[in-house]
Parts: C-alpha cells; sequence; structure tokens
C-alpha cells in the first residue's frame, strides 16, 4: 500500500517530536532525581571542611577544562581551517577526514592509556595538570575539528568572494571575514568539548587525579589536582561507608558545573550569533 507524501510527512514529524521528548524526558528525570537526592547532601560543609572538601575538586576540575580547551582550541580551529579553506579535494582529505570521525568514537580508556604512556612517562610530565589536560585535549579534539569546519562552511561563499574581490589575500579573508563570521559555531564545538572533558574519568585517573592530599590545590601544571569525577568514582567504589546523600550531592555539583559553563557559553554565542547579518 503506497503511503500519501503528506500523510508519510506528519508520521515523520510526529516520530521527531516523539524522539525529541523522550530525550527531553530523559534529561528531566535525571536531573530532578539528582535535584532530590543529591540537595539534602549539599551543605557549607560538604565545600569546605575537611580534606575531602568538595572545594579542591572544583577548582581541579575547573582548571583541567580550562587547560583542555587552551590546549584543543588552537590545534582544532587552525586544522578545520586547514580543511575547509586550504586542503584540495582528493584521497588523502577524505583518509585524514575519517580518521578524525573514526577518533571521535575511540573509547576515553583507550585515550587515557595513550596519555599515561606519551605524557606522564614518555615526556616525564608526571601525573599532573598538564598530563591530564592534554590527554583531555586529545579526547575532545576530533569534535573540536568536525565542529568548527562544519561552522566555517556555514559562513556564505559570497563573503569569502567579496573580500577577494577587494584585494584581501586568502589569509586576510580568513582571518577578518571567515573566522569572525563562523566565531559562534566555533563556540558550540568548546561548548561540546567542554562538556565531555568535564565528565571524563578514565584519562584522568591514568593522567592527573588523586583523591585526597595534605595540599590538594595544584602549585604548578605538573602537580597532581583533584577532579569532581574522580571524587565520585573513588566515593563510589572505594567508600563505601560515606553516606550516599553525599556522592548524590557530588555527582549534582557536577552536573551543575558542567550546565553552568554551558550555559556561560551559549549565552556568549547567542549574542555574537545577534551580530551576525546574514
Amino acid at each position: 500500500m503506497r503511503i500519501h507524501p503528506r500523510t508519510a510527512q506528519k508520521i515523520a514529524f510526529a516520530l521527531l517530536y516523539l524522539a525529541t521528548g523522550v530525550v527531553a524526558l530523559t534529561v528531566v528525570a535525571i536531573v530532578l532525581l539528582m535535584l532530590l537526592k543529591g540537595v539534602p547532601g549539599l551543605s557549607v560543609a560538604l565545600f569546605v571542611k575537611g580534606s575531602q572538601a568538595l572545594a579542591p575538586a572544583i577548582v581541579g576540575t575547573l582548571l583541567l577544562v580550562l587547560l583542555t580547551a587552551v590546549l584543543a582550541t588552537p590545534v582544532g580551529v587552525m586544522a578545520a581551517v586547514y580543511l575547509s579553506e586550504y586542503a584540495r579535494r582528493g584521497p588523502l582529505v577524505r583518509l585524514i577526514r575519517l580518521a578524525i570521525v573514526n577518533l571521535a568514537g575511540v573509547p576515553s580508556v583507550v585515550y587515557g592509556l595513550f596519555g599515561m604512556a606519551l605524557f606522564v612517562m614518555m615526556l616525564k610530565f608526571g601525573r599532573s595538570l598538564l598530563a591530564g589536560s592534554a590527554t583531555l585535549a586529545l579526547l575532545v579534539l576530533p569534535l573540536v575539528i568536525s565542529a568548527s569546519e562544519e561552522a566555517l562552511r556555514q559562513v556564505p561563499q559570497r563573503l569569502r568572494d567579496g573580500s577577494l574581490a577587494l584585494g584581501a589575500t586568502k589569509w586576510q579573508t580568513v582571518r577578518r571575514v571567515v573566522l569572525p563570521n563562523a566565531l559562534p559555531g566555533i563556540i558550540t564545538s568548546l561548548i561540546l568539548a567542554v562538556s565531555r572533558a568535564a565528565g571524563e574519568t578514565a584519562p584522568i585517573l591514568f593522567t592527573a587525579a588523586f583523591f585526597s592530599l595534605t595540599d590538594p590545590y595544584p602549585n604548578s601544571v605538573f602537580d597532581k589536582v583533584v577532579a569532581l569525577p574522580y571524587r565520585l568514582y573513588a566515593m563510589s567504589t572505594e567508600m563505601p561507608n560515606m553516606p550516599p546523600e553525599q556522592k548524590w550531592a557530588t555527582a549534582l555539583v557536577l552536573v551543575l558545573l558542567v550546565l553552568g559553563v554551558n550555559a556561560g557559553a551559549i549565552a556568549y554565542r547567542t549574542h555574537l550569533r545577534r551580530k551576525q547579518r546574514w
């Protein structure tokens, strides 16, 4: 039996709305569950009291995310600019793009082992903030490249043609026309990268994190750091006697931290998009 095109369209839209609703409800359910179980465990003492306070873990997570963004952004954006603006179409470019897509699907524990072998042991960084951030930068680099390249492609070709017609060089066109107009999309890639880096446990487990030391705050990039994902892992596996509400509170703080960073980045991206005229 042949289905009328309008009927098929309505069915397709209904399935899309259903899928969107399922995803939205799942996210809302997770957040509500964390609020119900985590809010009772929140207290001032949980953040500042004792060697296992959350404050060092929050600072360590922010430092890891910030240094990861600093390391991954220039490399990712430059690679995206090359692939989008300079690389000629051919087997080599297709192979590079295929490799980037495949790297995005590699399990994070593999990146953790690679980071331990390269940064911790071979380059002698030791288990440190720098080694952990470099490993996370490798982890999120495929996301940054793919999303940044797509943002560069969204810039209308007429803007490039107009700039070149006025006598600008290729690099001047990229730097003054393409990149500023692609900046909101590039920030989107950073949001994705930050979201993934902030919640990873395996890479920092091998390269950067610890659970409790006398001086929990790093004094340099070569010091270890306390991180919320690893702290939550240690609390769940090595501290069975810890009250469950503290574990839920730690998970809630991690989720709120990621959402807060993302909300700030999204607000800035929206501000930039309002200035675009195309």
